[in-house]
């Protein structure tokens, strides 16, 4: 079920998405990603947010934006209210969700490894908490023969069996063959889309997956968007910021869009670990993705040995740890990091592992400030875990400080905490 659209993503709509319905024709003053990194950053700066550039005040605000985006251009994209209501009846007949990285349901994974790059929308349908579990992505072309689509389909499996979620592009060829693998094995899938959400998502067999809550397709452009080059490019990175390791099947040698996205992964990102086929046909693609710093796939025979590609191998020390001080802040205007509201000192305490440090009552406050919001349904320490990129072992601890105080209750079958009171440290 779609949930309704909050105010600051109504804004951001308003401002960046074509809002297509039927055959509308797209409006060419949208703000380009670029433009909207200025925008939030000077909405920051005056301590705004997207949604007050729609408050029946707004008009003084709307001027003091003039240095960043012309006034007469904003009003005239914040003005396309009675059209954004006409598109969002036809999401919600759909069951197609849209968050923006104004919103706390926003992957924090994503939105802490992109950075500024982070798309500004996202459209999907499906469980959302899938776009938190990490996973293994796979890509790889579009044209491949069979005996790669079977080696691709059993590599889904075993990420099923493994208990580990198929993070993939959602395109014909290596992309399909291996979210199939992980869904007919009763596993997971997430579907980063560069094109064309809508009719994915009416595709029977996918619908029955996305009901059963296997598999959530996600996109950054419009539901009806058709394919374009560059869509399909720039969702390569949002691929690998889902995930926690990536294996790259087949790539062609300085071409195509699988070997841009390793290339970018390797020279420049470091997000995870990258993984490139080592049995079957060789190819000089993975040959030089290999030279690049790329690993030799292990060929997992079973999940214990599945499950250690996802541990950091020695020759790969140069992927990026997701920790909270690589977010800058400014660019989402309703959510302060964690890391702003804690003093320096204690900054330099938190933990990115296994290790735990003594919960004061200055960093105790500040979790909680941070936490407070996620408990509008019982939240698991390992979902928190995964939200705030700390250790288990470090929530546990401040979860147990929580119970103690008073402020949660822990439940059992499952274990899970839910919000107590609304009380606040003395």
């Amino acid at each position: 079920m779609s949930t309704p659209l909050s105010p600051n993503t109504q804004a951001i709509l308003l401002l960046t998405a074509p809002l297509i319905a039927g055959k509308n024709k797209v409006s060419t003053e949208l703000l380009t990603l670029g433009e909207y990194k200025k925008l939030a950053r000077h909405l920051r700066e005056m301590q705004c947010q997207p949604s007050d550039l729609i408050a029946a005040n707004a008009a003084t605000l709307l001027r003091d934006c003039h240095t960043v985006v012309d006034e007469a251009r904003l009003q005239r994209l914040l003005g396309r209210g009675f059209l954004l209501s006409q598109v969002m009846e036809r999401w919600q007949a759909r069951a197609i969700w849209v968050i923006s990285r104004a919103d706390t349901e926003y992957p924090r994974t994503m939105k802490t490894r992109l950075r500024e790059d982070a798309p500004a929308i996202l459209y999907g349908c499906g469980d959302r908490g899938l776009l938190e579990a990490g996973g293994l992505a796979v890509v790889g072309s579009r044209n491949v023969d069979d005996a790669l689509m079977d080696y691709t389909m059993a590599v889904g499996h075993m990420a099923a069996r493994s208990g580990r979620t198929l993070v993939s592009g959602g395109a014909k060829g290596v992309d399909q063959a291996a979210m199939r693998g992980a869904l007919e094995a009763g596993g997971n899938a997430c579907g980063v889309l560069a094109d064309s959400l809508e009719k994915t998502i009416m595709n029977r067999e996918n619908r029955n997956w996305i009901l059963n809550e296997q598999l959530v397709l996600v996109s950054p452009y419009d539901p009806n968007a058709g394919f374009q080059v560059g869509h399909a490019m720039q969702r390569n990175k949002l691929i690998y910021a889902l995930s926690d390791a990536a294996l790259v099947v087949n790539a062609d040698l300085n071409k195509g869009g699988t070997w841009a996205g390793a290339v970018e992964q390797l020279d420049k990102l470091h997000f995870v670990p990258v993984y490139v086929r080592s049995s079957g046909t060789a190819s000089n693609g993975l040959e030089v993705l290999r030279e690049k710093g790329a690993l030799p796939w292990t060929n997992p025979q079973d999940a214990e040995e599945f499950n250690k590609v996802f541990t950091l191998p020695p020759l790969a020390q140069t992927v990026t740890p997701v920790v909270q001080s690589q977010v800058e802040p400014f660019l989402f205007p309703v959510e302060e990091t964690l890391l702003e509201k804690i003093p320096n000192k204690q900054q330099e305490q938190l933990p990115i592992s296994t290790a735990q440090i003594p919960p004061d009552e200055r960093l105790l406050n500040a979790v909680w400030e941070v936490i407070q919001p996620l408990f509008k349904a019982p939240v698991r320490d390992k979902e928190l875990a995964n939200t705030l990129h700390v250790s288990i072992a470090q929530v546990r601890e401040w979860l147990k400080q929580f119970v103690e105080k008073g402020m949660l209750e822990k439940q059992k079958k499952p274990v899970a905490y839910v919000l107590k009171s609304a009380c606040l440290f003395k």
